[in-house]
């Protein structure tokens, strides 16, 4: 993605089931889950770039003892800083110290049987530490301490604010991380009292009454009260004081969580492999949190996935195997290879079939594996033509004519290269903007001068000024016939409300493209049309909303507004063609199976919340409103 978003957070939790003697023992630390939890979020951290955060809660601590530790950084060097400062209590400690579990435990922070990590990319606000993820909801009663993070973004926030204010709290912020972390907060404390109003009566002392609090306190019933009008895609982790954890999903399935669990720990992560190299086991071992589901641990450390809400149809966002993920994982960069590959016969016919005379390339980085996809189909087609070739040899087969055949090869080549990032202090917004169209450059003297197509590969096209204002202008200097730019994704048509910081509908190539495509052929009277359509639409109860920009979209056909992209892509005074393919919706289906989430590219939202925002975001862009749609 040559544009820069932000997007979905990285989250990661483990729980040790024994005691830290164990780890000690077996593994020649007490500081085991610790390891266990950087090494997790090492392995995410393209998920976050704003910010990172962890949390340790000890089992059975006596009271007065502190036995919930936290820390959070926003610094340059988050992750490292993170656990440098982390790692800093241990680091004047005695080989004796570090050697006794016990007194570590006793003594020390950060030393628990519960762990949770998170990396954040904020989609808004500030990335003060205020922000950073875990947060965490304080109590005098151990089984009213939670500490929660997540990867989730809610589209009725406001509901859920005024909810908070109906059950008679004061929340200090109206965001949607503290509205879901004191939603479940309350439903904890509700829970908490209804099990000591239930045991009082019997004699049981206080203490007593802890200890049964401790082994009956039903996670699953506070989380389904607790996520009744949650509305938007989400992965939320929570450590109770006294020990019970759990991590839940949307009933979607649009976030990603998977976990593992043996006899010794359970890991979760937003990514699969994470938990492969963390824990060193087969992708096979590793589980998917279902849709709607639950994963609970006890206190006591009985280990359950459960249902807590009706799942609904699974619409998992198609833009983790697109782009989010990492591509390490077995089946991601398989399905990247497939979205390249289907693009083959498009690129091909764009270039006559004149692979000879076409050179291929990619940018940024995470294209890489549906680079991949496109040059074995590529080969494959050209393996074609040899084949028709030799055959048309017949008895005239000769070794130089044989061997000037398979000579014959796709043309690969690392034309883009990011350089280093510029730092521009100057006040010159002209002269910024010539140093910031550099971040790119190229290599030169491979493309052959008006005899060759240049093919870049981008995994998804958002708003296409990176491609204007640097990328192309600067490949055209390699003086290629024709410029042929391949997106891996569909046309991002609609904003998301799910994690992915693009709700601005004015900022998205084809959206643009399709105002000035309304423009050019008369028919701008629709935009007022579907702007009161927008208007109406809101009036509606949420269950109700439609999404009307969709028909306003097919008043043209896919390519026209591919080719009007790639008109509005193009710089002034460049002379060779610039084109642009994207991947149809129908291609991404094929390629993603599992993972069909694709409201970006089609207008179908999976949750009421985001029929709201297409159309606030359609009035705010006709009012002129530069806001956020939720």
């Amino acid at each position: 993605m040559s544009d820069s978003i932000k997007h979905e957070c990285g989250l990661a939790v483990v729980r040790l089931l024994k005691p830290l003697e164990f780890y000690h023992k077996k593994y020649g630390t007490a500081l085991y889950g610790l390891n266990k939890l950087q090494l997790l979020l090492q392995k995410q951290r393209n998920r976050g770039q704003d910010g990172a955060g962890l949390a340790t809660i000890k089992l059975d601590p006596k009271p007065g003892k502190r036995y919930i530790s936290r820390k959070r950084c926003v610094t340059n060097n988050y992750l490292a800083d993170l656990f440098r400062d982390v790692r800093g209590h241990f680091k004047d400690l005695t080989q004796q110290q570090l050697n006794d579990p016990k007194w570590l435990k006793h003594n020390m922070p950060y030393i628990g049987e519960l762990l949770m990590g998170h990396l954040r990319y904020g989609t808004h606000g500030d990335n003060s530490i205020e922000t950073c993820h875990p947060f965490l909801r304080q109590n005098n009663w151990i089984s009213r301490n939670l500490v929660l993070a997540g990867n989730f973004n809610m589209t009725n926030v406001d509901e859920l604010f005024e909810e908070l204010v109906q059950l008679g709290q004061y929340p200090k912020r109206k965001a949607d991380t503290v509205t879901v972390m004191e939603k479940i907060g309350h439903f904890l404390d509700d829970e908490v009292q209804r099990l000591f109003n239930w045991h009082k009566p019997d004699g049981h002392t206080n203490q007593e009454i802890n200890d049964l609090i401790f082994d009956n306190l039903d996670v699953k019933r506070m989380l389904r009260r607790a996520s009744k009008k949650f509305d938007g895609g989400y992965v939320i982790a929570g450590m109770i004081g006294h020990g019970d954890a759990f991590v839940i999903r949307d009933p979607s399935g649009i976030r990603p969580a998977f976990y593992y669990a043996d006899d010794e720990i359970v890991v979760v992560a937003s990514e699969r492999p994470a938990i492969q190299t963390a824990m060193n086991v087969h992708y096979t071992k590793i589980k998917e949190l279902g849709r709607g589901n639950a994963l609970i641990i006890k206190k006591s450390g009985k280990v359950s996935e459960k249902k807590y809400i009706a799942k609904k149809e699974r619409t998992a966002c198609s833009f983790e195997r697109i782009y989010f993920s990492r591509g390490t994982d077995r089946d991601i960069y398989l399905e990247r290879k497939k979205l390249g590959e289907q693009l083959t016969k498009l690129v091909l016919n764009e270039v006559d079939q004149d692979i000879a005379n076409t050179v291929f390339s990619f940018v940024p980085n995470t294209a890489e594996s549906a680079f991949y996809g496109l040059v074995d189909g590529a080969e494959k087609h050209l393996n074609k033509i040899k084949q028709g070739q030799i055959l048309d040899l017949g008895k005239d087969l000769k070794p130089k004519k044989l061997e000037k055949i398979l000579s014959q090869k796709v043309r690969i080549e690392k034309t883009v290269v990011k350089d280093a990032k510029l730092r521009t202090f100057i006040a010159d917004d002209a002269t910024r903007g010539e140093l910031v169209s550099h971040v790119y450059d190229v290599t030169y003297g491979i493309v052959n001068n008006e005899k060759d197509n240049l093919v870049l590969l981008d995994d998804s096209i958002v708003r296409g000024t990176t491609l204007k204002d640097s990328i192309i202008k600067i490949v055209s200097r390699l003086r290629p016939k024709k410029i042929i730019v391949v997106s891996s994704a569909p046309q991002i048509r609609y904003p998301d409300c799910y994690g992915i910081d693009m709700s601005r509908l004015g900022n998205f190539a084809a959206f643009k493209a399709l105002i000035a495509l309304l423009k050019k052929n008369g028919k701008t009277h629709l935009i007022k049309k579907t702007y009161k359509k927008c208007k109406a639409q809101l009036q509606l109860p949420l269950v109700e909303m439609t999404n009307p920009l969709i028909d306003l979209y097919n008043e043209f056909t896919y390519e026209e507004i591919s080719d009007k992209i790639a008109e509005m892509i193009t710089p002034e005074g460049i002379k060779p063609e610039v084109k642009v393919i994207y991947q149809k919706i129908e291609g991404l289906h094929k390629a993603c199976p599992n993972n069909n989430g694709d409201w970006y590219f089609s207008g179908n939202y999976p949750t009421p919340g985001g029929f709201r925002v297409v159309n606030k975001a359609f009035v705010n862009y006709v009012e002129q409103r530069n806001e956020r749609a939720y």
